[in-house]
């Protein structure tokens, strides 16, 4: 019999490199119902890489859920199913560990797919922190929300378009990011950011994104939406007067839902008047601390 021939090195390598990579689907979901006098926890589900934390909130504030990707970011074919849900009269925060990093792709798409539920008179509040699009990364998310007549929602996504500290931007991939907001059953809101292919132009066009380094979305969803308004925009001049210039943000309301948009040439400017709107405005419409969970003074 022949003896065993061993594999050469390159033909080793060959074969660790041909095998497919094992693809990720990450799930978690989380339920709050008011019990006792208080919001407390009633069901938790999570699955690899998904884990979901709940860290002592600060004296006065919110029951705190706290979502993590053990993986350490996302690339093509890797899937995360989020579930929040507010049972009648319950409140919280959910929010996520750091920033999710969406890598390069050869060709799959990361699907981030969230649905979140809000009962009557029930109060939450989706917080997760950005997400940053590698060059060449592929995201499709997807936000589904469900509510009654008298629920309340804060809720905001913030994409950074490139790794902008290490000198690199996002030029070629795809950016979908897709809302849906119903109320009492009833389509509500619906938005969808769409970018795909060679995105430069879009990104760079004056009546596109203007050259932005990052975009954010806050959407306040409530039946005291459109009083709120006024409040919000003086809020917005406060929080973009107090960061370097190249931040803009504007407010608009309709059918009860309040849409704040955020641009800006420095994702670290814009995620900070993102998050000084944020607290003041939650301080202004529901009485809470004008403050963020500690995670995002990191």
């Amino acid at each position: 019999m022949a003896p065993d021939i061993p594999l050469s090195s390159a033909d080793a390598l060959s074969s660790r490199t041909a095998q497919p990579r094992l693809k990720i689907h990450g799930e978690a979901r989380v339920r709050f119902e008011h019990r006792a006098g208080a919001t407390r926890l009633a069901a938790l589900f999570h699955h690899d890489p998904l884990r979901v934390l709940f860290p002592n909130p600060r004296v006065g504030d919110l029951p705190v859920a706290t979502l993590v990707t053990t993986s350490g970011g996302l690339v093509g074919g890797d899937r995360l199913d989020v579930s929040v849900e507010v049972g009648p009269g319950a409140s919280a925060l959910v929010t996520t560990q750091a920033a999710e990093k969406i890598y390069r792709s050869t060709g799959a798409d990361v699907h981030v797919s969230t649905g979140v539920t809000v009962g009557p008179e029930g109060w939450l509040e989706w917080l997760p922190q950005e997400a940053i699009l590698f060059d060449g990364a592929r995201l499709r998310r997807a936000t589904t929300v469900h509510l009654e007549a008298s629920s309340r929602l804060m809720a905001g996504e913030l994409l950074v378009f490139g790794r902008i500290a290490s000198g690199e931007r996002f030029t070629r991939g795809l950016a979908r990011d897709a809302w849906e907001v119903r109320r009492d059953g009833r389509l509500a809101w619906a938005d969808a950011l769409h970018l795909d292919g060679d995105v430069r132009n879009a990104l760079d066009h004056p009546a596109c994104f203007g050259g932005a380094a990052a975009y954010g979305t806050i959407l306040y969803a409530a039946p005291d939406a459109a009083r709120h308004l006024d409040a919000a925009r003086r809020l917005i001049d406060t929080v973009v007067s107090g960061v370097p210039p190249g931040v803009l943000a504007a407010a608009t309301c309709l059918d009860g839902m309040l849409v704040i948009r955020w641009l800006g040439d420095r994702a670290h400017h814009v995620r900070r008047a993102y998050a000084g709107f944020w607290a003041g405005f939650r301080a202004h419409a529901a009485g809470l601390p004008g403050r963020l969970p500690r995670l995002w003074d990191v």
